[in-house]
């Protein structure tokens, strides 16, 4: 009867496992493919875009750059510099100081000749205490507002650049990150071009470990020479190409990338602003935009551009790695548990018959179904009532279905931007995509994991994040080539 009971739990277990894993794989072929097409037909649309009519019409609305920092001394002039650059004519810049320890502040005082001023504040969302106002006495900088509050997290410095600026669009991103000059053009083409109200648009993000960056600008683009910052170039690669813009063209996305977003400021506000009692911020704020909209019956669009817009600086070690995946696990479970209201919901459509269970079986669950097959496996194989056979090409099927999604997305890169021009860099991303399946993801396996423990023991500090800083990264790359 034992026996019985044992062969009928491994008979379900090996279904749950391989169903599962059935799933997964024909969810991330379909999103490939449909990220594929769109991808092409959206390069053959941009060719005919006159952004020159973009950037000289009285019709581009008006937008706000809202830069949370806390303790970004080290790239906090470059980003701000780059920022000041753009090729958008009627926007300003909102650095918000949240609190910070280190000379970040003063370096902005000093370097844009900033003084205090008194321009009135309306706090239609909540937030910590403003303690200053700054504008430049320089004419030429005359489009960067610095705002120094009392520490509250990034969400509620957020929140605090939401009730400073007066634009209808607002665009956020981290103190880290790097805009492409024409970033704006890009990102703004949807709210002007579509029937549908748009809520919110993304930009692809990439990796700009290695690269050249000097006065704020992209000057050359480089391979990340380091293999932990390699494998997230790739990791970034499969993300934005074969996923995020298939959702957006389903208009089921959840998320717009914390790094760089543009948002409607009306209904960011509408709908409460930033959530500050979670550290996934950006995630939970398009889920509760959607929500809000949905429940108002209005129609609306989430999008995502296909152009590599945003360039940021990866984790170089794996302290940092760990505390930025530990808060991307946590944030997804808030935002899924805060929202749960959703699920298979008809109310919410899409969102709620497809996005949201995608999330939660794909995305949530995925770590712990992991885990629980590969605990699984080893039980069996200690007790020496496993198949090996049937083990190593099942195992096998996985590696090379990973690599294949990988493969995929340097295809997708190959026949668009292609950034990574060099033939060595595509052969580094080649052997990346194998070695990946093996090293990289037990990694971010084990801090997804780690990430849903702290929520569950009420972790809710946010993990500080040191950056090298862009010039550091100019410097040593200058330094390879004999510059």
């Amino acid at each position: 009867m034992e026996s019985v009971f044992i062969d009928v739990i491994e008979f379900v277990a090996e279904k749950v496992v391989f169903f599962y894993a059935l799933v997964i794989g024909i969810s991330y072929l379909a999103l490939a493919i449909v990220s594929f097409f769109y991808t092409r037909h959206y390069i053959k649309k941009s060719r005919f875009t006159d952004y020159k009519a973009v950037l000289s019409s009285p019709l581009a609305p008006p937008i706000s750059l809202i830069v949370p920092m806390y303790n970004e001394g080290q790239t906090i002039l470059d980003s701000t510099r780059s920022l000041l650059s753009l090729r958008y004519n009627n926007y300003n810049v909102i650095v918000v100081n949240d609190g910070s320890q280190d000379d970040s502040l003063r370096k902005l005082i000093e370097h844009f000749d900033l003084i205090s001023t008194d321009q009135t504040i309306s706090y239609r969302i909540p937030t910590k205490t403003i303690r200053g106002i700054y504008k430049s006495r320089n004419k030429a900088f005359s489009k960067l507002i610095v705002v120094d509050k009392a520490n509250g997290g990034k969400a509620d410095a957020l929140n605090a650049g939401l009730n400073i600026s007066r634009n209808r669009l607002v665009a956020t991103l981290d103190a880290d990150s790097i805009l492409a000059p024409d970033a704006l053009l890009k990102m703004v083409v949807p709210y002007l071009q579509s029937t549908t109200p748009v809520i919110a648009t993304g930009g692809v993000v990439r990796i700009a470990n290695s690269c050249i960056i000097e006065d704020g600008n992209l000057v050359k683009v480089h391979l990340p020479s380091g293999f932990l910052a390699r494998f997230q170039a790739l990791e970034y690669l499969r993300v934005f190409l074969l996923s995020r813009l298939a959702w957006s063209k389903l208009n089921g996305l959840l998320i717009v990338s914390g790094a760089f977003g543009l948002f409607d400021r009306e209904i960011a506000i509408k709908a409460g602003g930033y959530y500050t009692k979670t550290v996934g911020e950006d995630m939970e704020l398009i889920v509760r935009m959607r929500r809000y909209m949905q429940e108002k019956g209005l129609k609306y669009k989430v999008c995502y551009i296909p152009d590599p817009l945003c360039w940021t600086e990866a984790p170089s070690t794996l302290k940092i790695l760990g505390r930025q995946r530990n808060r991307w696990a946590r944030g997804t479970s808030e935002t899924l548990f805060k929202h749960r209201g959703l699920f298979f919901n008809p109310k919410y459509g899409l969102m709620g018959m497809l996005s949201y269970p995608y999330w939660f079986f794909l995305e949530f669950l995925a770590p712990f179904v992991e885990t629980t097959g590969i605990l699984y496996f080893t039980t069996l194989a200690i007790l020496g009532n496993i198949h090996w056979v049937e083990f190593f090409s099942l195992l096998m099927v996985v590696y090379f279905f990973a690599v294949l999604l990988s493969m995929l997305a340097l295809i997708a890169e190959e026949f668009s931007y292609y950034k990574y021009a060099k033939k060595s860099d595509t052969l580094k991303l080649i052997l990346t995509a194998f070695l990946e399946p093996i090293i990289y993801h037990p990694i971010i396996l084990f801090y997804s994991l780690q990430g849903n423990v702290a929520l569950l023991i009420g972790k809710k500090n946010w993990g500080e994040m040191k950056r090298k800083g862009f010039r550091e990264e100019a410097k040593k790359e200058k330094k390879k080539v004999g510059a």
